[in-house]
């Protein structure tokens, strides 16, 4: 941006409500402009059952991604009436119950922390976020979706997008809530989506450890990646479960994903969520030659998720705003089957970390191998389970 272009500003306007907290629930946001007060954007979604909490951070998420999608750079006023979603996100009020957590970590995400700031106001100053949310609880509850300017696919499609795990009723003053559901415990949900990750298979550059992202060379698989593909392919039409392929555009998932895809007699969708991290300078060097040449850079990158490596690549932070919406786009596609996700290291881990509410540091304390698989199942409550991590028993 240059010194002449001033930083624009928007105003986020959000609420959820739930009838029976929990019950059935719906958020509504708007996206304002700061100078004007001009509506630019109208968002609401029936959510089905949750608590009010819930839907107001699902409100908060909306109302961000929105933003986002009109300007990345843009500062942003977050206005809203509930008290703990504001004080908890203002981080003046600890955030206590581990399923509050990933709620705002899915926020946070969004925009640089320094872009956004939050504000309460009183319940009768967002009138129009609350008209949205009721809008779109009276829409699900005949069985319609609401609709307006601002498709829900738009959405889907902004960085940030976040499934949000519904976090058990809370009070609106901090402390103590009741314990959550646990995954595979409570009412039967259905059938659940799930993702199986594959590693893709080795490269040239896997055996060195070389960092090899979405800005360097794009190598293809070696002799070993074509075995290590083959194989996995073989377990999978064993198993039999897989019914579709969605592979990163990188070449060697994309060998990795045909190799499989023509075992099982299925097709490849390619995902630009599902790419690399581009390691920006440190592209096709070991990680002793990074740290010879970049130490200081090196540092601040292993200590803190939101650290871009030299020369511009991507941060973690910013690969899970990709990685996000991408997975909501897909569970959304294939709703209640299996899918086989063909990708990267820095993918499957945020994937995996998003499923389990992890901190975004924990991508650091994670292990997986070339051609490996893990797989996690989505339910219809928005929660989550970790069913494999870095299993490779196919290739012995």
């Amino acid at each position: 941006m240059s010194g002449a272009q001033a930083r624009r500003t928007f105003v986020v306007e959000a609420d959820g409500g739930s009838r029976g907290n929990p019950g059935p629930a719906g958020y509504g946001a708007v996206v304002k402009d700061a100078a004007s007060g001009e509506t630019l954007r109208e968002t609401a979604e029936f959510i089905g059952k949750a608590t009010n909490n819930v839907a107001e951070y699902r409100g908060l998420l909306a109302g961000l991604r929105a933003a986002y999608e009109l300007d990345a750079h843009a500062a942003v006023l977050v206005r809203m009436d509930s008290k703990l979603v504001v004080e908890q996100m203002s981080g003046r009020w600890k955030i206590k119950h581990p399923d509050m957590r990933p709620l705002a970590m899915e926020a946070a995400a969004v925009f640089p922390p320094d872009a956004v700031s939050y504000e309460w106001i009183p319940r009768e100053k967002n009138k129009h976020a609350d008209r949205l949310a009721n809008e779109a609880m009276d829409a699900g509850k005949r069985g319609e979706r609401w609709d307006a300017g601002a498709s829900r696919a738009e959405l889907d499609a902004a960085p940030g997008t976040g499934t949000v795990a519904p976090e058990p009723s809370a009070a609106t003053e901090p402390g103590p809530t009741a314990p959550a559901a646990v995954a595979g415990w409570g009412p039967d949900l259905g059938t659940p989506t799930t993702f199986v990750l594959l590693r893709h298979g080795e490269t040239p550059l896997t055996p060195e450890k070389r960092f090899s992202g979405s800005g360097g060379s794009d190598p293809e698989l070696s002799a070993v990646g074509r075995r290590q593909a083959a194989a996995v392919a073989e377990a999978l039409a064993a198993r039999g479960t897989v019914e579709a392929v969605v592979s990163s555009p990188l070449r060697r998932c994309q060998e990795t994903a045909a190799t499989v895809a023509d075992r099982l007699g299925l097709s490849v969708r390619t995902d630009e969520g599902l790419r690399e991290t581009d390691f920006g300078a440190w592209e096709g060097l070991t990680f002793a030659e990074v740290r010879e040449r970049y130490p200081e850079d090196l540092e601040t990158w292993l200590a803190s998720p939101a650290a871009r490596p030299t020369g511009g690549g991507e941060s973690f932070e910013e690969v899970a705003r990709r990685v996000a919406p991408a997975r909501d786009k897909l569970l959304a596609r294939y709703a209640a089957r299996t899918v086989l996700l063909v990708t990267h290291v820095t993918p499957v881990k945020t994937l995996v970390r998003l499923a389990l509410g992890a901190p975004p540091d924990s991508l650091y304390r994670m292990e997986l191998s070339a051609a490996s698989l893990s797989a996690i199942a989505y339910y219809a409550d928005g929660n989550a389970s970790l069913r494999l991590l870095n299993d490779t028993g196919h290739l012995r």
